[in-house]
């Protein structure tokens, strides 16, 4: 019996020593794979919910459109107005909502990071706080994510974004508009931003939250790469990436941006870890093209237990954003 259970335990062994050695070859063979473990848009969690229906999350004050970027895609979008406005919301229909962007509030353009939809309960949570603090907050779904229509890819989710910024400022007047980019959203947000501000229309600041330098170096980092000490290993794994045309270089895009920036990063992210976030701050503090703009790094210490995406549950993030882009607005009229 005990070399039966043996015989067994070892052939499991050798197969998943097979499975092992097999995975970097199918995924440099087949680089649409890694692509799809940056983007991660299958996995379409909280599930089952009704993402045209955004007071089921608790967002009361909240309407959800559709816009169209290009032909053959469509994608999903939330707009939460103000805490302020909350009564004067229920039961507007998406016209009133249009109209109230341009209120004499300022608007938040969230850009979220990759796997789930603009429903997830870290996101939600996260848009009732900038809600209370006084701002629009205006989220959706790239292409391929959530009920958005379309594939997923670094230049189709950049498109998305800026065509997203246009419709807002279309409709927003002179109210300060912000972007605000998490995780893989801060690829999207850098490429977005770094291209308004080559068309000189910048948007009145950037907040980067839990930000890498580019999605090489983020891959080599993340914890969960079992293969990163692998022989060969951005031979296997990082050039697909590149292959697919994916980058979302950072570190290259924050020469070019010329408004405020802020980043936030909890030191304790098992995701993307702090250092890149550091390494991120100290390339756009020496730029040349934020001579003439704040930029600011703000940590978390490990003991809050902020990790990869719940920075919006501490009570200093008010204050934060009020010192940050009070001091935004100061530089936006001089």
């Amino acid at each position: 019996r005990r070399y039966g259970l043996w015989f067994r335990l070892r052939k499991l062994i050798i197969w998943l020593l097979g499975v092992y050695i097999a995975i970097p070859f199918l995924v440099k063979l087949c680089p649409a794979i890694q692509a799809k473990l940056v983007f991660l848009n299958f996995v379409r969690v909280p599930y089952f919910i009704d993402l045209k229906r955004p007071q089921d999350q608790g967002l009361n004050h909240t309407c959800n459109y559709y816009l169209q970027p290009e032909e053959d895609v469509t994608i999903g979008v939330w707009h939460t107005v103000p805490a302020a406005l909350w009564k004067n919301a229920r039961g507007k229909d998406q016209l009133w909502f249009e109209d109230a962007l341009g209120s004499s509030h300022p608007v938040i353009l969230y850009l979220h990071g990759n796997a789930g939809t603009r429903g997830g309960d870290h996101r939600v949570e996260l848009y009732k706080v900038l809600s209370s603090l006084g701002y629009h907050v205006v989220t959706f779904d790239y292409r391929g994510w959530g009920d958005s229509i379309g594939s997923p890819s670094e230049r189709g989710m950049t498109y998305d974004a800026l065509h997203v910024f246009d419709w807002i400022k279309a409709r927003s007047g002179d109210n300060p508009v912000y972007i605000w980019g998490h995780s893989l959203g801060t690829g999207v947000a850098t490429n977005l931003v770094r291209r308004l501000c080559e068309r000189e229309t910048p948007p009145d600041a950037l907040i980067l939250e839990s930000p890498f330098t580019n999605i090489r170096e983020e891959a080599r980092s993340h914890p969960f790469s079992i293969y990163r000490y692998f022989p060969g290993f951005d031979w296997f794994f990082l050039d697909p990436i590149t292959t697919s045309g994916i980058k979302f270089a950072n570190d290259e895009n924050v020469k070019y941006i010329s408004c405020s920036l802020l980043i936030l990063h909890a030191e304790d992210d098992p995701v993307v870890p702090f250092h890149l976030g550091k390494k991120l701050y100290n390339i756009a503090a020496t730029s040349r093209s934020f001579r003439d703009y704040k930029v600011q790094f703000v940590p978390f210490h490990t003991d809050l237990g902020y990790r990869h995406k719940y920075i919006y549950r501490s009570p200093e993030l008010p204050r934060i954003l009020r010192e940050f882009l009070g001091k935004s607005e100061h530089e936006r009229h001089h």
